[in-house]
């Protein structure tokens, strides 16, 4: 072996890890929209979780990916840390399916339909059909399918180099010595781990060591412990992921650790004990690309069946080495892990949005009792959602910037915007509720009164707010634009009201029976209430636009107010409900 065949060897491992990091962010983008369904259908079953967690993996091919996303799972509340055990142990028997694909390249038979199983028999069709999809055809999901095959192309191609290059090692004595020291099982158990936390994928060793058994110089007694030692090494990708996350996603992250463990001790003292009683003639032999593929399978498959049973033991044991704090800040804080899937990341973001919006109309809702009920609890109320509400806005608005730079698919990136047009108009929902509670304590504290008059239409256009609230929080949880229709007629009567309320007011001060003082602060109010009710107007208009894909928001309001027969029913039956004593 020389320099150039070294080269070779270094050029096909990078064309390999590439290829297999961009199959597996593009297999994510392409598949992060069922990844939404299986996670709202995931239940406390154990079986379901670790079948969830086997066929996600097998998914995107890398069980490091799915045990991040399932630390952010844990720490944004998408998951619990039963659920996650269970997940967890379906990751890593998951991930060996990788192996199987890279097997098939050991493939050596004269049939022609058996030859063509083989990966440099049809990697060229999936390179063809891959460039097409991905420079030829527009659509978002065709081109992360093109992305999936050019990346399966480039990592089988890297395989065979890489396969090619090292057929030298064969002859080189350093090499066999190399392989003849990794049969004591803690070198090569330690040698697996450090090449997998090298290059942060289990299954990207598994590749490697495959690629080195063509030599003919790697035997199961070598390759069984540095697989384990690979299983072991990925834990560190997880490890990493949970430092500053909340105390479950820690938890997490170490039950991906400890499975690994566990597992990696408890077969490795077994096969050091069959390996000194019986020494079996197999564990001498040489391994092959199949071999290694059922090693790896064989190891997580049985450290399955060894921990499965115990999942709650090994939910406890991390619980009792991260116990619980006396107290857990609340924080709405988004995590970023999510964003390796962006359909996740958007589904988190809507539950906190939802959060918001309930944080936002309960203010208001409050604000409104104030300003006839007032007391300085209620006030303290007020203020505190108010600045809630602030800190929601920043913290969702930046993390949908952060997800909007990720590639989205054209519905998830339409999502995106509108929900930023609505956190907006929810926060300034908020601001509205502050500005009424300011008026109420205008009142009290310049020894103002309202008339009986103005307090009864008061309560009148204040239910309306309520109704128009309730309408617009409800239309955005279910995101159902059947309710967001019926916001609009309700907001023309409100400003109906509103112009009503204002002129009342005006004969009221020219009778003498309300001072001008006063009438200023109901002015003040009636701006607050009608402007309220515009929001609730923008956010159900945004609603409507996502479900009918179109971002004019103006052209979706003069929509709803044409004249049509509907709308004319809706605007007649709350005009009626809300009339003026």
């Amino acid at each position: 072996m020389d320099i150039f065949d070294v080269l070779t060897m270094i050029g096909g491992l990078c064309l390999f890890l590439f290829g297999m990091n961009v199959m597996g962010q593009a297999l994510e983008r392409r598949a992060g929209n069922s990844l939404r369904t299986i996670l709202g259908k995931m239940t406390t079953n154990k079986l379901a979780g670790f079948l969830t967690g086997c066929g996600v993996t097998a998914v995107i091919q890398s069980s490091s990916a799915t045990t991040v996303m399932v630390v952010g799972f844990v720490n944004s509340g998408l998951m619990t840390l039963h659920q996650a055990v269970n997940v967890i142990m379906g990751a890593n028997v998951g991930t060996t399916v990788t192996g199987w694909i890279l097997s098939l390249g050991g493939i050596d038979s004269g049939n022609i339909w058996v030859k063509l199983l083989k990966p440099s028999s049809f990697t060229p069709v999936f390179a063809l059909a891959g460039i097409i999809l991905y420079m030829f055809v527009k659509k978002s999901k065709a081109r992360d399918t093109g992305m999936i095959f050019l990346g399966f192309a480039t990592l089988m191609f890297g395989m065979e180099t890489m396969s090619e290059a090292v057929g030298g090692l064969a002859d080189v004595p350093a090499f066999q010595q190399m392989f003849l020291l990794f049969q004591n099982p803690l070198l090569g158990l330690l040698a697996g781990a450090v090449l997998t936390m090298i290059i942060q994928s289990s299954s990207a060793s598994v590749g490697i060591l495959q690629a080195l058994a063509v030599t003919g110089q790697v035997s199961y007694g070598a390759a069984i412990p540095i697989i384990m030692g690979a299983n072991t090494g990925t834990c560190v990708t997880a490890m990493l992921s949970s430092v500053g996350t909340k105390r479950d996603a820690r938890r997490a992250a170490l039950v991906h650790l400890f499975f690994n463990l566990i597992g990696a001790s408890v077969w490795l003292l077994v096969y050091w004990a069959v390996k000194g009683l019986f020494s079996p003639a197999i564990l001498y032999a040489p391994t092959s690309l199949l071999g290694i593929a059922v090693v790896n399978t064989a190891f997580n498959v049985l450290s399955t069946l060894l921990l499965f049973p115990m999942s709650r033991l090994l939910e406890g044991l991390v619980c009792r080495l991260v116990p619980d704090a006396r107290t857990e800040e609340i924080s709405v804080r988004l995590d970023e892990r999510l964003l390796v899937a962006p359909p996740l990341a958007l589904e988190q973001c809507s539950r906190v949005a939802v959060e918001m919006a309930e944080c936002s109309i309960s203010a208001l809702k409050k604000a409104l009792t104030a300003f006839t009920n007032y007391t300085p609890e209620l006030a303290g109320q007020i203020r505190k959602k108010e600045e809630s509400c602030d800190q929601y806005e920043d913290i969702i608005g930046t993390y949908l910037v952060k997800l909007s730079s990720r590639k989205l698919s054209e519905a998830d990136s339409e999502e995106a915007t509108e929900m930023l047009k609505v956190i907006g108009d929810f926060e300034r929902i908020s601001d509205h509720a502050v500005n009424i509670l300011e008026s109420a304590e205008e009142l009290r504290e310049k020894k103002l009164t309202l008339t009986e008059h103005a307090v009864r239409e008061y309560e009148v256009i204040a239910s309306a707010i309520r109704e128009i609230l309730d309408l617009s929080l409800q239309a955005f949880e279910k995101q159902d634009p059947e309710l967001a229709v019926r916001v609009e007629p309700l907001e023309q009567v409100i400003d109906g009201l509103k112009e009503q309320l204002r002129t009342r007011h005006i004969l009221r001060m020219q009778q003498g029976s309300c001072s001008i003082e006063a009438g200023f602060v109901w002015s003040d109010l009636l701006t607050n209430l009608e402007r309220t009710s515009d929001h609730c107007s923008n956010i159900a208009g945004c609603i409507i636009d996502t479900d009918s894909h179109n971002l004019n928001l103006h052209e979706t309001l003069r929509g709803a107010r044409t004249e049509d027969e509907d709308f004319r029913s809706q605007f007649r039956s709350y005009a009626k409900k809300y009339a003026l004593p």
